[in-house]
């Protein structure tokens, strides 16, 4: 209506101020344009370059510990109370630590990323990839599509990972560390001038290979990246920071979930957000910044192994010599509480996945076994979409876990000690990630329900105003929303 009314003047006046009715016509045009693109969501974002959004990642700390009463977290449960929370975040399928990082910073699942799996097997060779640490490939070989940091470096945002999966090589971070071992790597791979500055601040980032070779290493390591990113926040204030920390994980595969060692590590790792959320109160970001806290994945505790390799060797479709295998018709490569079943007859493929399917549904401990036409509903390619796809894929049912050895007759064994792993199923209580959302544009007490991984990058997109098409997620948040908690 306003635009009817805006033209009828100047057309009538036409003949005496032709140019003057040409141009509000075309402006009536053009803001009608606008006011559609506005509703359809097309009109591209103006990045916040005032803003920052950290990211923190604390590996295999569940959901449920939000919850629990043995977990003392002051600072994560206050900053939920303050901030948003979910009541449990799915991962993706293998819900291990690899490809749910890059579910987290695509917004996408594994059979759109690429990165399928903690290892695959090699068609080709016949051998086992491990993907963990990144031993083999760099990001852009790996990921398939853009994730958060690169749509935010490449709106002119500055970006920083600290220890975060798959940034080996990567090209998008004005400051890093990757997800690697090595007394060198770092030196070699890292940010050399952001390393020397922390050498001259004293912080001991040349211990950090040796402290990757010690059993409780991810201590000093947990502690080491929480000052790496707090000296960050400090003195450069990037726009966006995703740091991982990793010691739940390496305990509660230790001693399994809600033992007395996990819940002192949930302690520490509360400890490890306090320090964050200290370092942005005492720089120029107080005021500026969301936290998004989560984890990769949940913990189920396991009492026995599944080695569907010796149901295969006893098959005859595994041949054995000397203790090493000498021939394949398939083979089976876990992931934890996930297994990949890889067919490498070629002429038998079709009749031995129909027979395999059958067989290994029957093991004691098997929840589920995956066909093809259910690899859209898992998240997973099959191997013409991706050539490390495997043929079949198993899930865990809670207390079993699965293994790739083939030696011995039983299928099945009991675990001499009591641990813990991930991998399974996704969508079960104590698989749930945990997911909580703090800042200015976080409304206090905010429920979010059930949300997925695949929603945190674009909702960090939506917070650092940015536009992310090729996210499968939706945003948690909009950053008009009163505000938060004090910073």
């Amino acid at each position: 209506m306003l635009c009817r009314q805006a033209a009828s003047s100047p057309i009538q006046q036409e003949k005496r101020e032709p140019s003057r009715a040409v141009s509000l016509i075309l402006t009536c045009l053009v803001l009608t344009i606008v006011f559609l693109l506005l509703l359809t969501g097309h009109v591209q974002a103006e990045p916040r370059k005032d803003h920052c959004v950290i990211l923190v990642s604390i590996d295999g700390l569940a959901g449920f510990y939000l919850d629990d009463p043995k977990a003392q977290m002051p600072t994560i449960r206050r900053l939920a109370k303050e901030g948003a929370r979910a009541s449990g975040m799915v991962t993706c399928f293998p819900s291990v630590t690899w490809p749910a990082h890059a579910t987290l910073s695509t917004g996408v699942s594994p059979a759109r990323h690429g990165m399928i799996g903690n290892s695959y097997l090699d068609r080709k060779t016949g051998q086992v990839v491990g993907l963990l640490c990144d031993p083999v490939y760099e990001k852009d070989q790996v990921l398939k599509v853009p994730t958060i940091y690169d749509v935010a470096y490449k709106a002119g945002l500055k970006t920083a990972g600290v220890l975060w999966p798959i940034t080996r090589g990567a090209t998008t971070l004005n400051w890093f560390v990757p997800d690697m071992s090595g007394d060198d790597t770092w030196e070699k791979l890292g940010t050399r001038s952001w390393l020397e500055e922390l050498r001259a601040e004293g912080i001991p980032v040349d211990r950090h290979g040796q402290w990757c070779r010690e059993p409780a290493g991810g201590v000093q390591r947990d502690w080491l990246y929480s000052r790496m990113a707090a000296q960050l926040i400090r003195r450069h204030q990037p726009n966006l920071i995703l740091i991982h920390l990793v010691e739940p994980d390496h305990v509660q595969h230790r001693t399994g979930p809600r033992s007395p060692e996990a819940y002192w590590c949930a302690s520490y790792s509360d400890d490890r957000i306090r320090d964050l959320v200290e370092a942005v109160a005492d720089s120029p970001l107080a005021g500026k910044t969301t936290f998004v806290i989560c984890s990769d994945h949940g913990f189920f505790p396991i009492t026995k192994d599944i080695r569907p390799n010796v149901l295969l060797r006893q098959k005859g479709l595994i041949q054995v010599k000397d203790g090493k295998t000498v021939s394949r018709s398939a083979y089976c490569v876990s992931q934890g509480g996930g297994m990949m079943v890889y067919i490498l007859d070629d002429a038998r493929r079709d009749a031995l996945r129909t027979q395999l399917r059958k067989e290994l549904a029957q093991i004691e401990g098997v929840q589920a076994v995956f066909g093809p036409e259910e690899f859209g509903k898992i998240g997973q390619p099959t191997p013409e979409q991706n050539p490390w796809g495997a043929d079949l894929w198993l899930a865990a049912e809670s207390g079993y876990s699965f293994s790739d050895g083939f030696a011995g007759e039983e299928v099945v064994v009991a675990r001499q000690t009591v641990g813990g792993t991930h991998g399974y199923f996704p969508d079960q209580p104590d698989m749930h990630a945990m997911c909580i959302l703090w800042g200015p544009d976080v409304r206090p007490g905010t429920q979010l329900g059930k949300v997925e991984s695949r929603d945190i990058a674009p909702t960090i997109a939506r917070l650092l105003g940015l536009e992310m098409p090729t996210a499968e997620g939706r945003a948690l948040v909009e950053p008009s929303a009163a505000s938060a908690g004090k910073q």
